[in-house]
């Protein structure tokens, strides 16, 4: 389990960035596979998102999950939609107490961010894909919406490391195409692969939005004992992979 040492300075949230240790699932799962996703058993994830629950201090009831789908959407959970089934979102956002978010991930970024002033929750899922294409933009932007006097601060969870995420020329084109500064986030590895910095990526349009970050900063692909990782399970032709949690909570002080 991992903490950013800003954000447990504030007392009216709970947070955590778990590892994939302390479980109950088996084999390629092993152990604590939140990844409603995967096809590990039904039961088994919910023991383990029980479990995550318990540790934040949250009913199981009140954790909200995304179906990810490497969108730009941005939910944010109300009164109103809090009882549906499904939030088909890559990020969401509340200021109901009592409750929770969650995000997984397997190598793409987990981000969660607490707006100070006004006390709102969030957590992004930023694959690369969600990330160019403006999920933290979306994000950012929702939140100001809620309220323009804000002070938010994020903090960025562990994710493939610049070393390790390995990538074809035309994924590198989708970039300078977007911008060329985007340049500045590749290194070159050989004739026709690059290496892409997705931390610092998202990292930079954070900061350009005015929200105050820092980092839980581990390498999914490379740290096998603590993280799944989609690209690790792929090298080693495993049929499916595991998910880690990230997860916030607002306590009940302000639930309206």
């Amino acid at each position: 389990m991992f903490y950013s040492k800003k954000l447990k300075k504030f007392k009216h949230i709970n947070h955590c960035f778990f590892s994939r240790r302390g479980g109950f699932s088996k084999g390629i799962y092993k152990s604590l596979n939140c990844g409603k996703g995967s096809r590990d058993k039904k039961k088994n994830i919910y023991k383990n998102l029980n479990f995550i629950s318990k540790k934040i201090n949250i009913n199981v009831n009140r954790l909200f999950l995304m179906h990810q789908t490497h969108s730009n959407k941005v939910i944010v959970i109300t009164n109103k939609n809090k009882k549906l089934k499904k939030f088909k979102s890559d990020a969401l956002i509340t200021k109901l107490g009592g409750f929770a978010l969650g995000v997984v991930t397997a190598d793409c970024v987990p981000i969660i961010l607490y707006d100070v002033k006004n006390n709102i929750i969030g957590c992004i899922h930023a694959g690369w894909k969600g990330a160019l294409f403006g999920i933290i933009e979306n994000t950012v932007k929702k939140f100001k919406k809620l309220n323009s006097k804000n002070k938010i601060f994020a903090t960025i969870g562990p994710c493939i490391g610049f070393k390790s995420y390995e990538v074809d020329l035309n994924f590198y084109k989708r970039f300078m195409a977007k911008s060329k500064n985007n340049s500045a986030y590749f290194l070159k590895k050989n004739e026709f692969k690059k290496l892409f910095n997705l931390r610092k990526y998202v990292n930079d349009k954070l900061v350009k939005l005015k929200v105050k970050v820092d980092h839980i900063n581990y390498d999914t692909f490379k740290e096998k004992n603590r993280f799944f990782s989609y690209r690790r399970s792929q090298k080693l032709g495993d049929n499916d992979y595991g998910r880690c949690i990230s997860v916030i909570s607002l306590t009940n002080f302000s639930q309206n």
